[in-house]
C-alpha cells in the first residue's frame, strides 16, 4: 500500500477547512467534546503563561534562594522573554511543514523536561538557561491554547474562542501573586517548579487525551530562514537584556548596555537586508512597513507601555513600602477579576466590523484608572488601588483580541504575511511590555530625585517645626540611646527616611500622569485617525 504523501492537499468539507496552513481543521464536534476542548485550552494556556509568572511575582524570594544581586536575578525574567519574543519566526512555519500532532507533543514534552530539570537547578547559571528553553516553549503554548479553543466554539461563534484563547494568559501574573506564597512556604523555590512541573503534566494528558484536529502540511522552510533566524533571534534578544537590566545597572554606566544596543542594531539590519531581497522572505518587510501595519503595530505598543503601569507603577510602590505577595492578594484578587470580565464581555461583545470600539473604549478606562491613582499618599495601601487596578485588568483583556483580529485580516487574503504578523503582535505585546517597564522605572527614579531634592531643600533646622519633628523622632530612642549626637543623628536619618518617602510617593504620582498622557494621545491619535477615513471615505462617495 503507497504511503500517503503528508503534503499532498487532503478534501475538506466546507465547514472544515482550515482557515491557514497549520491550523487545525474545524470538523463538528459534541457538547460534551467543545467542553473538553475549552477546559484544556484554558489549562494549556495557564500552563504556558504560569511558570513565568511565578518567576516575575517572587524575584526578591529567588533573589535570596541563590543569593544573587538585583541585577543578577534580573535575568531570569530577561531570558525569558529573550528567547520567547523571536521565536514564532520558527514556530509558524515548523507548525505548518510538520503538522499540529508534532508541534503540540514535541513542545508539551520538552516543556515538562524542562520543568522537571528545574527541581535539580542549583545555581543561577542553571536557573538562566532553563528560563530560556522555558522562552521558546511558552511561545508555543500560547498558540496551542487558542487552536484548543477555537475547537470548543461553533462556527459562529468562534470569534468568542479565539478571544478567550487569546485573552486566557493575561490571568497568569495575579493569579501567581495569589497563591505562590503557600507554594514557597512548601519547599522554598521548589514548591513554585513542582506546581509548574504539575501543571505542565496535566497539560501533556489533555492534549494526548483530546487531539486536535489535522491540518493541512505544506513545505515552507527555506535555508536562508534559519540565516535570518539567527541574525534577527540575538538582535532582538540583545534589545530585550537593554531594557530589562538598563534602569537596573542604569543607561549611561554600564558599557554593556551600548555595545549591545550597537550590536543589536547591526544584527537587526543585517536580517532586513537578507529578507527584503528574498522573493519568499521569513518576514514581509514591505508589509511590515506599510502604513497601516505601523500605526496598528505602534497602537499595541502604546497601549502596552500604558498597561505597564500596572506592575512597575501600582505594585511596584507597594513593593517599595514593603507589602508582599499575601499582603495584595485582595489587589491581585481584583486585577484577576478585571481580566476575566475583559474576557468574558470581549467574547460576547466582539464584532468584526467595529473592532476599534473596544480599543477606544480601553483607552478611556486606562486614562480614567491611571488619573485615579495619580491620587495617591504616603498612606495609600492596596486597597486604594482595587477599582483602578481592576479598571487595568480589564483593559488589558479587552482589547487585546479586537487588535489582533484588525490585523489578521491581511493575513487570511495574503497567508505568506502569517509570520510576520505573528513576530508583529508577539513584540508589540513583549517589548511593549518591557519597554513600559523601563520607561516608567526610569522616570519613577528622575522623579523621586527631583522630589527629593525639592524636599531637602525646604527642610531646615532652622525652621522650628523641621526642629520639632527631628526632636520627636529622636525622643523614640532616647530609651536606648545616652548620646545627645547619636539621637540627633537618628532623629535626623528619620526624617531623611520620611522626606524619601515622600519623594517616592510624589515620583509614583507622576508616573501615573504620564500613562494617563500616553492613553490620552493614543486615544487622540485613533479618533482622529477614524475621522480622518470617515471623512476620506464621504469624498469617495460624493
Amino acid at each position: 500500500m503507497a504511503k500517503r504523501d503528508p503534503y499532498a492537499p487532503r478534501e475538506w468539507l466546507a465547514h472544515e477547512k482550515p482557515v491557514l496552513p497549520g491550523s487545525p481543521s474545524t470538523p463538528l464536534h459534541s457538547v460534551p467534546k467543545r467542553v473538553a476542548y475549552g477546559v484544556v485550552g484554558v489549562l494549556v494556556s495557564i500552563t504556558g503563561g504560569l511558570g513565568n509568572a511565578l518567576v516575575t511575582a517572587n524575584l526578591s524570594n529567588l533573589q535570596g534562594t541563590f543569593a544573587a544581586y538585583s541585577n543578577e536575578i534580573a535575568w531570569l525574567p530577561a531570558v525569558y522573554l529573550m528567547t520567547n519574543v523571536s521565536i514564532n519566526l520558527l514556530l509558524v512555519k515548523f507548525r505548518q511543514q510538520y503538522g499540529l500532532r508534532v508541534f503540540t507533543e514535541a513542545f508539551l514534552v520538552l516543556y515538562v523536561l524542562v520543568a522537571f530539570f528545574h527541581l535539580f537547578v542549583n545555581d543561577l547559571n542553571s536557573a538562566i538557561m532553563v528560563r530560556a528553553a522555558h522562552g521558546m516553549v511558552g511561545a508555543a503554548l500560547s498558540s496551542l491554547s487558542i487552536y484548543y479553543q477555537i475547537q470548543a466554539f461553533p462556527a459562529r461563534h468562534r470569534l468568542k474562542g479565539l478571544t478567550i484563547g487569546i485573552g486566557a494568559s493575561q490571568v497568569a501574573i495575579p493569579l501567581a501573586r495569589l497563591f505562590s506564597s503557600e507554594l514557597l512556604a512548601l519547599n522554598e523555590w521548589r514548591g513554585l517548579y513542582l506546581f509548574e512541573l504539575g501543571l505542565a503534566l496535566l497539560s501533556l494528558g489533555g492534549v494526548l487525551l483530546l487531539k486536535l484536529p489535522p491540518s493541512d502540511r505544506i513545505k515552507v522552510f527555506e535555508k536562508k530562514d534559519f540565516l535570518t533566524f539567527m541574525l534577527l533571534a540575538p538582535g532582538m534578544g540583545l534589545i530585550c537584556a537593554v531594557l530589562s537590566l538598563g534602569r537596573i545597572d542604569w543607561w549611561l554606566s554600564a558599557p554593556w548596555i551600548g555595545v549591545s544596543l550597537a550590536l543589536a542594531v547591526a544584527l537587526i539590519t543585517g536580517a532586513i537586508l537578507v529578507e527584503r531581497n528574498r522573493r519568499n522572505p521569513l518576514l514581509n518587510t514591505r508589509w511590515l512597513s506599510s502604513g497601516a501595519i505601523v500605526r496598528l503595530g505602534l497602537i499595541m505598543l502604546l497601549i502596552r507601555i500604558v498597561l505597564s503601569e500596572q506592575n512597575t507603577g501600582a505594585i511596584g510602590y507597594l513593593q517599595q513600602i514593603g507589602l508582599l505577595n499575601d499582603q495584595m492578594r485582595g489587589l491581585s484578587l481584583a486585577i484577576l477579576t478585571g481580566i476575566v470580565a475583559g474576557i468574558v464581555i470581549s467574547a460576547l461583545t466582539i464584532n468584526p466590523k467595529k473592532l476599534s470600539q473596544p480599543i477606544i473604549i480601553a483607552l478611556v478606562l486606562m486614562t480614567f484608572a491611571s488619573l485615579l491613582d495619580a491620587r495617591s499618599n504616603s498612606l495609600t495601601r492596596a486597597d486604594n488601588f482595587y477599582f483602578s487596578q481592576f479598571l487595568l485588568g480589564f483593559s488589558s483583556a479587552f482589547f487585546l483580541a479586537p487588535a489582533m483580529l484588525v490585523g489578521i485580516g491581511s493575513v487570511v487574503t495574503e497567508p505568506r504575511n502569517l509570520v510576520s504578523f505573528s513576530v508583529l503582535f508577539g513584540m508589540s505585546q513583549n517589548l511593549g511590555g518591557l519597554m513600559g517597564s523601563a520607561l516608567l522605572g526610569t522616570f519613577q527614579v528622575i522623579r523621586e530625585k527631583f522630589h527629593s531634592s525639592q524636599i531637602v531643600d525646604a527642610l531646615s533646622l532652622q525652621n522650628p517645626l523641621v526642629a520639632e519633628r527631628v526632636g520627636s523622632y529622636s525622643a523614640a530612642y532616647g530609651g536606648v540611646l545616652n548620646d545627645p549626637d547619636l539621637l540627633s543623628a537618628q532623629g535626623l536619618a528619620q526624617l531623611q527616611a520620611v522626606a524619601t518617602r515622600e519623594a517616592n510617593t510624589l515620583a509614583y504620582n507622576d508616573v501615573y500622569m504620564l500613562t494617563a498622557a500616553i492613553a490620552l494621545a493614543t486615544l487622540v491619535w485613533v479618533l482622529w485617525r477614524l475621522f480622518r477615513l470617515r471623512m476620506l471615505a464621504r469624498r469617495r462617495v460624493h
